[in-house]
């Protein structure tokens, strides 16, 4: 009985000091953080802005790698793939984590199960927004003008899955109108088409659209949150324009595959956390029109619990479903 006592308090000396040394010698090679959208888009950004930081804090190197597709799907399968050591890292987001499990008949990766979340990091909302040669200058018109074309108008959108697409069909349910999606690899993608008027209109992540809307070359017609935005306070929500309850926003935080190390969540969560509250990386992110959050992996798990089954709801009811 003691020689069992003694080989397990050995043991527990043993699991400690192993943790211990994941947790001091992380990180000791090159780290990826893949990013489900292109360049540019607001999970690039932030991802980007982390990336440096740990970079200089740690002395390795941090590296950004975008892989659109998919509604993000493809990145995150790739990290739900990875070997657990904190080499890859993901900057996931509710359009595969949350929406693409109820717009998809089978994922590749379980959003609770294959995952270990380390830090939510901003919330987005998407902007409506048409071309500045549009006729259409409000909601109202935009309805009217489609309601008299069916079929004829066309929006883009960053993807299947993502809360852009959502947001657009949430609209066409809402507004009982028949307009044509057209996906893109990512936000930024879409937006010389936008631009041209080659597309009638998008509800695009607010990064791209607000300094496009500032310098006159965008129309603005309104966001996708429950609230209106600090930085652009007279854009209507589209709540006050007559759809009740309409809310499609964008989030996205800092994770690993199952299995990372307890240490080495902590030290990155520590880090994120850290970085969120310097106020230059705060004023950067918020004058962008993000919503930082830097909450704890705990909560960031729950989010994606209670968001799973409120928007499959909300989707089933919408009668979306993605081409497989």
């Amino acid at each position: 009985m003691k020689l069992a006592a003694n080989l397990f308090a050995a043991l527990f000396v043993l699991l400690a000091a192993q943790a211990a040394s994941a947790q001091s010698s992380y990180p000791n090679r090159p780290v990826k953080i893949l990013v489900g959208f292109t360049p540019g888009t607001a999970p690039d950004l932030a991802a980007r802005i982390l990336a440096d930081r740990f970079s200089e804090v740690w002395g390795t190197p941090f590296v950004v790698e975008n892989v659109p597709g998919a509604g993000s799907n493809v990145a995150t399968d790739r990290v739900a793939k990875a070997a657990a050591d904190g080499t890859t890292l993901l900057m996931g987001g509710n359009p595969s984590l949350v929406i693409n499990p109820s717009l998809y008949d089978k994922l590749p990766f379980d959003p609770i199960k294959d995952f270990a979340p380390i830090s939510q990091v901003f919330i987005a909302a998407n902007v409506l927004a048409v071309p500045i040669e549009s006729p259409v200058k409000s909601v109202a018109e935009l309805v009217a003008f489609a309601r008299a074309q069916p079929g004829k108008l066309s929006y883009a959108h960053a993807g299947v899955g993502t809360s852009q697409h959502l947001a657009a069909e949430l609209f066409k349910y809402r507004a009982q109108v028949d307009i044509t999606p057209v996906p893109y690899r990512g936000s930024t993608a879409l937006m010389p088409d936008l631009l041209a008027g080659r597309i009638n209109m998008s509800f695009a992540n607010i990064v791209n659209v607000l300094p496009l809307a500032r310098e006159g070359k965008l129309r603005a017609l309104a966001i996708t949150s429950r609230k209106r935005s600090p930085e652009i306070p007279e854009l209507p929500t589209m709540e006050e324009l007559g759809f009740p309850g309409y809310e499609a926003t964008a989030w996205f935080g800092l994770m690993g595959p199952a299995g990372l190390p307890q240490p080495i969540v902590d030290k990155l969560h520590a880090e994120t956390t850290k970085v969120m509250a310097q106020p230059d990386v705060r004023k950067k992110l918020e004058s962008l029109g993000l919503q930082l959050v830097g909450n704890t992996p705990a909560a960031f798990l729950q989010t994606v619990k209670d968001e799973l089954p409120a928007w499959g709801k909300v989707i089933k009811n919408a009668g979306i479903k993605a081409a497989q």
